[in-house]
């Protein structure tokens, strides 16, 4: 089943959209089932499981991390992910530039705007992210992100940080003209990121789930998250 799955969706999707694969809460068994169908790059939410999994599952798969990301928590996720796609705060942007330093390392990530009317959602404001890409070019002392808790941190900008775009979730609802309106909106403002800065790196936009992400191809998607629609219902 899972093949097909697959297979529906790659029929439809343009070759110039990469699909992640959500396969968080499936075991490893249901991910080889779509590896084996020729899918290689896979989302996980949750960092233990996500290290586990990299462990138990072939070393060609390109793994993407997509929930929220606890500081304590980045020894089970940077060193494996080829793109952070859910960074949602400048406290986690200053540790993940912080741990990339201590390791040598650049970490590719997604900033996450707060796109959907739900005030639980994490991810930045349309202004916090403008002052994060300032911060990122100008490399002067302090951020400008209001209420963040750290201004003054990384005088040094973001050496160990490669931004590599915008990531966002609509609105949970099924209103389809609301999703669209999300969607409009990030893509709007990817645009306007790419007029104001320099950031040749800054190429990707991941939005849209199984329900709705033909609407976000509509709006500029090149990644899109798909889960349910491959994997079937989580089984816990």
């Amino acid at each position: 089943m899972v093949e097909d799955n697959l297979k529906r969706i790659l029929e439809e999707l343009p070759p110039e959209v990469k699909l992640v694969a959500v396969s968080k809460f499936h075991p490893s068994e249901e991910i080889l089932e779509v590896y084996r169908a020729g899918q290689r790059r896979f989302g996980e939410n949750r960092p233990q499981e996500f290290s586990a999994k990299v462990r138990e599952l072939p070393d060609d798969i390109e793994w993407h991390f997509i929930g929220h990301l606890q500081t304590n928590k980045l020894k089970y996720v940077l060193p494996y992910a080829s793109l952070v796609e859910s960074i949602d705060s400048l406290h986690l942007l200053d540790a993940v530039e912080k741990w990339g330093r201590e390791h040598d390392k650049v970490i590719d990530v997604l900033l996450e705007l707060h796109l959907g009317a739900e005030e639980t959602k994490g991810g930045f404001t349309q202004d916090e992210i403008e002052a994060i890409l300032s911060r990122s070019l100008s490399g002067v002392e302090g951020s400008g992100v209001e209420g963040s808790g750290t201004e003054g941190s990384g005088a040094e900008g973001f050496s160990h940080v490669r931004f590599r775009g915008l990531m966002g979730m609509a609105t949970n609802t099924d209103d389809m003209a609301v999703v669209e309106a999300d969607f409009a909106r990030i893509e709007s403002f990817k645009r306007s990121l790419e007029d104001r800065f320099d950031l040749p790196d800054f190429t990707e936009l991941s939005i849209g789930m199984s329900h709705d992400w033909p609407l976000a191809v509509k709006h500029g998607a090149t990644i899109v998250r798909i889960g349910t629609a491959i994997f079937g219902p989580r089984v816990y």
